[in-house]
């Protein structure tokens, strides 16, 4: 029963647009009304009528030690106690960012800010002036935060809800943004012959997040290294997701890669708003105060985000951690690909580190073209019949999964149980 979820979603849509304060949280891809949740602890989170669920979205990927973790729990208190904000430099500051310096092979210096939209927007205005043009490379249904450029052909909550272009774009930022299928390099060379001298970056989820999971070809993420330093254009990867989720030193580190910038957020705050861009020391030594490149935050580097995220990237080196997340994950995704096997549902699924997700169709998933070919009724269902067994996955096709080092071993039999179940349960009433 969700009486209470149902009574405090009526209340919130009478003071919040839509009752919640992110689109995709509302349910609309799955149907039916969204669970409000009271508290959380490892791998768990549970709701205001007291059901407890198996969580997969931990936060849409910050907590990678689970919810409320001891060391990061402690830190938190213990800087609050010290003052929530000062604006002015704190020591926290610069040993977050000698660590994300030490974690991250591209990155020279960091700046930070306190949301993922932030870094995307200040690294994409930080390319344009450091290269002294206006045109922007994106890719259709990847998800840079809700900036206006970053809005033309979106993924995440603005595929979810069926808009992926949103009003109040204008005309000028369309005309300066060219949104490409990803993965499709040959569409980026003919970009770059049209438009070589105007395109100022080429930004990229380097594992797509935001259309589902989708994992870039042989080629890919190289390729583009070697288009955007022919034609003198800045590669920026966007690691809010996969910033040191799949690896230690994220995507970049996994692929062997070294894009110009970086942008990050999620496990870099530990689960508090926090995000941060960083790369190479010449660009990055265009913003204030040192360059002309105006960018800032009131609450830029608040001591409980550094708090946190100092604890987070502590507790991530502890021996083998990446390892254990990595076989935690696969089991996972090859149980849940044996169970939908066994009943004949076409599917395709994948994972990296600690992300996964799965798509049920019978088409390679390479794309937001055939991501959308995907069953979403089906998935809805499957949502719906997971939720019912104890399992909280994300509330929309179109995202990714995420695995804590919360995650045991019996929480994952309990998973693949609820999920042999509820298939069992579904093919029943086909």
């Amino acid at each position: 029963m969700t009486e209470r979820s149902l009574s405090a979603f009526t209340r919130a849509k009478r003071v919040i647009p839509g009752g919640v304060n992110s689109p995709v949280r509302a349910f609309k891809a799955v149907g039916g009304t969204p669970i409000f949740m009271k508290s959380a602890t490892g791998c768990t989170i549970t709701d205001l009528d007291d059901n407890t669920y198996l969580d997969y979205v931990m936060s849409w990927g910050p907590l990678i030690l689970g919810h409320a973790p001891p060391a990061v729990v402690k830190a938190v208190q213990a800087a609050a106690t010290r003052g929530t904000s000062f604006g002015a430099p704190t020591e926290a500051e610069t040993e977050l960012a000698e660590l994300v310096v030490s974690m991250v092979p591209s990155i020279d210096k960091v700046r930070f800010c306190s949301s993922g939209t932030e870094a995307t927007m200040s690294a994409l205005r930080l390319a344009r002036a450091f290269t002294g043009r206006d045109k922007v490379v994106k890719f259709a249904g990847c998800y840079h935060g809700h900036a206006d450029a970053f809005l033309i052909s979106a993924g995440s909550g603005a595929l979810t809800l069926g808009t992926p272009d949103s009003p109040g774009i204008t005309q000028g930022t369309v005309r300066d943004t060219l949104s490409l299928p990803y993965n499709d390099l040959d569409a980026v060379s003919r970009a770059f012959d049209a438009h070589g001298r105007e395109i100022a970056a080429v930004i990229v989820e380097p594992y797509a997040g935001n259309m589902g999971f989708v994992l870039p070809r042989d080629g890919f993420l190289s390729g583009l290294r070697e288009l955007t330093n022919a034609h003198g254009a800045l590669l920026i990867f966007d690691e809010v997701m996969t910033g040191f989720r799949v690896a230690p030193g994220g995507a970049q580190e996994r692929e062997g890669l070294s894009p110009d910038l970086t942008t990050l957020g999620k496990i870099v705050g530990g689960g508090l708003p926090v995000g941060a861009f960083g790369g190479r020391a010449d660009v990055m030594e265009s913003l204030s105060p040192l360059g002309p490149v105006y960018q800032a935050g009131t609450l830029s580097g608040n001591p409980l985000a550094m708090a946190a995220g100092l604890a987070t990237l502590r507790g991530l080196q502890v021996a083998d951690t990446y390892e254990t997340l990595e076989r935690s994950t696969e089991r996972l995704v090859l149980g849940l690909g044996e169970a939908f096997g066994r009943r004949g549902i076409p599917h395709r699924i994948a994972h990296r580190g600690s992300m996964f997700g799965f798509f049920f169709t019978g088409c390679d998933v390479v794309d937001l073209a055939s991501a959308k070919t995907a069953d979403t009724a089906l998935y809805g269902r499957f949502f719906h019949a997971m939720l019912e067994r104890g399992v909280y996955l994300a509330p929309s096709q179109f995202e990714a999964g995420f695995v804590s080092t919360a995650h045991i071993a019996t929480a994952l039999d309990d998973t693949l149980a609820a999920a042999d179940d509820a298939l069992s349960a579904l093919h029943a009433v086909a």
